[in-house]
Formats: C-alpha cells, sequence, structure tokens
C-alpha cells in the first residue's frame, strides 16, 4: 500500500512540475520541475516514507528498464553500423571531460587556504 502511495506521490508531482513548467513558460521540461519538487516534499515523513517504498521496488527492477533501451538498438543496427565508433568516440570524451571538470573541481573546492575557510593550524 505505501509503494503505491508513493508511485501516487511521484506521478502527481511530475505532474505538477508539468503543469508548472508549461503554465509559467519555464525553460525546464516538466520532469525536471516535478524532480525540484519531490526534493523539497521530501521533507515530510509521509511523502519521503512512502516515496522511499516506491523507490526501493523500482531498484529491485531497475535492470527492466533498460529493456526498451536494448530493443531500440537491435531495430537501428543499421544506423549504429553506420555512426557507432563516432557515438562511441563522443561517449568516451564526453565521460572524460565531466570526469576532468569534476577532478578540477573537487581539487579548487579541497584547496586549503579557500576564502571563508578558517585554518586548522
Amino acid at each position: 500500500m505505501k509503494a503505491l502511495q508513493g508511485l501516487a506521490w511521484l506521478l502527481a508531482l511530475q505532474s505538477a512540475g508539468e503543469a508548472l513548467a508549461r503554465l509559467l513558460k519555464l525553460p525546464f521540461p516538466g520532469p525536471v520541475v516535478g524532480m525540484m519538487l519531490l526534493l523539497g516534499a521530501l521533507r515530510w515523513p509521509l511523502v519521503r516514507d512512502s516515496v522511499a517504498a516506491v523507490a526501493e521496488f523500482l531498484l529491485t527492477h531497475l535492470s527492466l528498464l533498460f529493456v526498451p533501451v536494448g530493443v531500440g538498438v537491435m531495430t537501428h543496427l543499421a544506423l549504429l553500423s553506420q555512426y557507432g565508433f563516432r557515438m562511441g568516440l563522443v561517449v568516451v570524451l564526453s565521460t572524460w571531460a565531466g570526469l576532468a571538470v569534476t577532478a578540477l573541481v573537487l581539487r579548487a573546492l579541497m584547496r586549503p587556504g579557500r576564502a571563508g575557510e578558517k585554518d586548522s593550524a
């Protein structure tokens, strides 16, 4: 029962986000606005507990969510054979770029003597 309540919360917040995004003509997609609403709603135990139950269920069946992607890849094998190398190269380069930026930001944030930080000496 709690999982159904959690699913209802997720769907209601996504629908509210979609409605807000369309009504206010926001530059963000509705599901992103819904996720922001969910972030705020998770402060209440009623929402947090029921969403945790449905999240646990979805995570145990996460592999099923990859089936449509696999079917999509199989139906477009001709495109994959034509552009597969380039797509793979883009995935690898963008992953490396993301890792490099993350490492540089982490290094900058961990630098001793940053402004607003007290010396531990």
